[in-house]
């Protein structure tokens, strides 16, 4: 049976962010990728694609099949807490489901209290530091890395350019290939066909 990897959208969700690494999924014949959300209203992307949804956050009760959840970036993040998405991650968390957050999601785990003990990165320290000032649950400055991605512990965080970077690391941690081949995949998008 394959397992299930969900990607998490809200509404104004980055689809650049999340684009390789979805794809890279798709080939796998050992996963199937999903879509979840806080409703099965459909999420419209800062492109304007609109997604269907194939699972409400309350419908999801079982996390034996799930082997990654993707929090895809976006607009939507900075300006809510999702306490509703955190209680969900939380779950997921117990079950030792790893956890990709890029962009604006990496404030909402940072919001939460997620990233509190594990090393991370997102868009800056300064930005971290000016988006989250008021927030009390988020005490994890010192392990904040100024980095494409960094993946510690069960969760895979990446900045806003890091695209291919995110893409790289979630398909290392699921194993849709062997690794030479997924870094020659990065490498080849990473440098281009004309050098």
């Amino acid at each position: 049976m394959k397992k299930e990897v969900l990607l998490l959208l809200t509404n104004h969700w980055a689809d650049w962010e999340v684009c390789h690494a979805t794809v890279g999924i798709g080939f796998s014949e050992d996963y199937d990728l999903k879509t979840i959300a806080l409703d099965k209203t459909p999420k419209v992307s800062i492109g304007g694609l609109r997604t269907e949804i194939d699972y409400a956050i309350d419908e999801y009760q079982s996390f034996d099949n799930l082997a990654m959840i993707i929090l895809a970036g976006g607009f939507s993040w900075s300006g809510h807490r999702f306490d509703e998405i955190a209680d969900f991650i939380k779950k997921a968390r117990a079950s030792n489901t790893p956890i990709a957050a890029i962009c604006g999601a990496t404030l909402f785990l940072a919001k939460q209290g997620f990233l509190n003990d594990v090393k991370h990165t997102g868009d800056s320290q300064e930005y971290f530091d000016e988006m989250l000032a008021d927030e009390k649950a988020y005490t994890g400055q010192k392990h904040f890395a100024e980095a494409q991605v960094v993946n510690d512990d069960g969760f895979i965080t990446a900045n806003e350019t890091a695209a291919l970077e995110f893409a790289r690391e979630i398909l290392l941690v699921l194993k849709t290939d062997d690794e030479e081949d997924i870094n020659g995949w990065y490498e080849y998008h990473k440098k281009g066909m004309a050098q």
